[in-house]
């Protein structure tokens, strides 16, 4: 088949995106000097980009694919097939915001309230896009970088930012008004190559197993063995994808039990099933859950 010319971000989404190719199945090495990455695929060929150029790129066909933010696909308004979303990022699982800040002791309280104020921010189409719906008057500036100090330097009278965890808003002594786009990792693919049946074949498979990965993060294995006699109450405490899956032992008081479940339940499951007779008790994580 051709070559898939895949798009991988560089910046803070490259060490989770290698490490879940790695989960899904693909090893990546990069090198110091250039921005072509080696992966043990001989159908995939690699490059890293900034997240912002991705979407024109794969536009243009000079990527097949590629994955980058939901708010730079809106941002350039490139045209492209978004083949999935992907929710992670450098920081938590939680799909990021880019919202409406302000200096924590300003005046400003809704975006009414800067009506004919400066907006500083690097996301300009998005945020233009945004007051004007609300059909407020405001200057955009573009920032180079930064973001969060304009407002401390007296450069701007609020930011338009993308925050995970809000910490570095909090940390600049801003406050958060309004929100103006949620955003996640999404893989997109140019409809060249979504219509070529090969490489679409390709983009499908590699989507599949980093779906499958990130599924498995939330999750784990609990293993077992369950006397006969609590088996039923044992299985009641056991949530599943499906259902567990028992099976009988070479001694007929003594089943196996084995299912999968979130790793935010084992603290408390465990415990409980050893209370309810379970022995030989096993959890180990997973790499894809498809």
């Amino acid at each position: 088949m051709p070559l898939l010319k895949l798009g991988l971000p560089k910046g803070s989404l490259e060490e989770p995106t290698i490490d879940l190719f790695a989960r899904a199945g693909w090893k990546i090495r990069r090198h110091p000097r250039n921005y072509f990455p080696d992966i043990d695929d001989r159908e995939i060929t690699a490059r890293l980009c900034r997240v912002q150029e991705i979407p024109l790129y794969i536009q243009d066909g000079i990527l097949d694919a590629g994955l980058t933010g939901k708010d730079w696909v809106e941002e350039t308004g490139a045209q492209v097939y978004v083949v999935s979303n992907l929710t992670y990022s450098r920081a938590t699982s939680r799909p990021a915001r880019w919202v409406l800040a302000v200096a924590d002791d300003s005046p400003y309280h809704k975006p009414e309230d800067l009506a004919g104020k400066r907006i500083a921010t690097e996301l300009m189409n998005v945020s233009r896009a945004y007051f004007e719906r609300l059909n407020i008057p405001v200057t955009i500036t573009h920032s180079w970088g930064a973001t969060e100090a304009k407002v401390v330097e007296g450069l701007a009278d609020a930011i338009v930012e993308v925050t995970e965890t809000e910490t570095t808003i909090r940390a600049h002594n801003l406050r958060i008004i309004a929100e103006v786009l949620p955003t996640n990792t999404v893989f997109i693919a140019s409809p060249a190559a979504w219509e070529n049946p090969e490489k679409r074949h390709k983009i499908e498979q590699i989507d599949l197993l980093l779906q499958g990965a990130l599924r498995a993060e939330s999750l784990v294995c609990i293993k077992l063995n369950a006397p006969a006699a609590q088996l039923d109450t044992i299985l009641s405490l056991l949530p599943a994808l499906n259902s567990p899956t028992v099976s009988p032992l070479s001694d007929a008081k003594w089943f196996s039990v084995e299912t999968v479940v979130s790793t935010n339940l084992v603290r408390d499951l465990i415990p409980r099933l050893r209370e309810a007779g379970a022995e030989g008790i096993l959890e180990y994580a997973l790499n894809k859950v498809i």
